[in-house]
């Protein structure tokens, strides 16, 4: 199937793109962009560097993807920007490739979805089925798990590690990192509990449930340090698959404190 491609767009020689593809008025692809199959920009995109979009993603007016990361340090490097299948990127959403103080990639996983004038900044990791509500701003670094949800006007520091099935609060403000299946709320934000709808749509058995609610309370209560407290944890809590992804969330730390319960 032969791509529809408006006239008053701009499709730099050496981009390639896939079968099926819709672009509108006014868009512009650069030389080194890949366009997977099916896709669909709206009009006025713009897509450069070496940027790679899965099939059927659909972009709205006035998205900026893969021009260059708003990173001082920047020389001018060859960095990537990934997009992967499925993606919705709405209006005025900003996402920036890597740079060569990271591993020069930016990597963004398979149905996600981005609103309105959210920003994806260069170098970070964001996994599948995560959604950013309106104006989200994740800065550098950044490493977002999958089915996490960020309400809107939400914004993340940099290096912050966002783990799996988690929510961030509208207009909070992240500085640290948060556990797996964990509710941060708050400007700045604080570990508010389990994201118990999350984990109830990823599917995860009552029993289970009941069991990292059992762990969050031993480690979070503040009679023991976090350190402590992961250091004796019960039978069940060790042997349960959920609530030991988020014992090695902690574990294997990162460049940020975990984010941790109002005192």
């Amino acid at each position: 199937m032969s791509s529809n491609i408006h006239a008053s767009s701009v499709i730099e020689d050496g981009a390639k793109i896939g079968s099926g593809c819709k672009i509108g008025p006014f868009c512009h692809i650069g030389p080194n962009v890949v366009l997977g199959d099916g896709a669909e920009l709206l009009s006025h995109v713009t897509i450069a560097g070496h940027t790679t979009i899965g099939a059927r993603a659909r972009i709205f007016p006035f998205a900026s993807v893969g021009h260059e990361p708003q990173d001082l340090k920047f020389q001018g490097e060859v960095t990537t920007l990934t997009i992967g299948d499925d993606c919705l990127i709405r209006e005025g959403v900003t996402m920036n490739p890597g740079t060569a103080g990271d591993d020069g990639t930016t990597v963004i996983g398979n149905k996600c979805v981005f609103l309105a004038n959210s920003h994806v900044a260069h170098d970070c990791k964001i996994g599948n089925g995560v959604i950013f509500s309106n104006g989200v701003l994740l800065a550098g670094h950044c490493k977002v798990g999958n089915s996490v949800i960020i309400g809107g006007g939400a914004a993340v520091h940099q290096f912050c590690r966002i783990g799996d099935n988690s929510f961030i609060g509208g207009m909070a403000g992240l500085e640290n990192d948060l556990i797996p299946f964990g509710m941060a709320l708050g400007n700045r934000a604080y570990l508010g509990g389990l994201n118990l709808i999350g984990m109830k749509r990823a599917g995860i058995e009552r029993e289970s449930i009941h069991t990292v609610r059992g762990l969050f309370k031993h480690l979070f209560s503040g009679d023991l340090e976090l350190k402590e407290a992961l250091t004796s944890i019960d039978d069940q809590m060790a042997e349960d698959a959920v609530a030991q992804k988020i014992v090695k969330f902690i574990e294997d730390g990162g460049e940020r404190s975990i984010c941790m319960p109002r005192n």
